[in-house]
């Protein structure tokens, strides 16, 4: 490897949103700098399951069934 063209990797502390901390490796910062996180994967509706919905807001699902109501597969 070429001297001088990477980044220094050193150790950093990580603070997440529920105030739990850890160390890891990493090249943010500097060595010992504190990195507090405003999402992750405690409080990110992705990782907790938010409350999702379907939701009409222009009508276009009561406009596609009221076309589409007839067709179906018949028996």
């Amino acid at each position: 490897m070429k001297d001088g063209i990477h980044p220094d990797y050193h150790e950093i502390t990580v603070v997440m949103t529920d105030g739990t901390t850890y160390k890891t490796r990493s090249t943010y910062g500097k060595a010992g700098d504190t990195l507090h996180l405003e999402i992750d994967s405690r409080s990110h509706p992705a990782w907790t399951g938010g409350q999702q919905k379907l939701l009409d807001t222009g009508g276009q699902l009561a406009r596609f069934n009221k076309r589409f109501k007839g067709l179906g597969v018949k028996k």
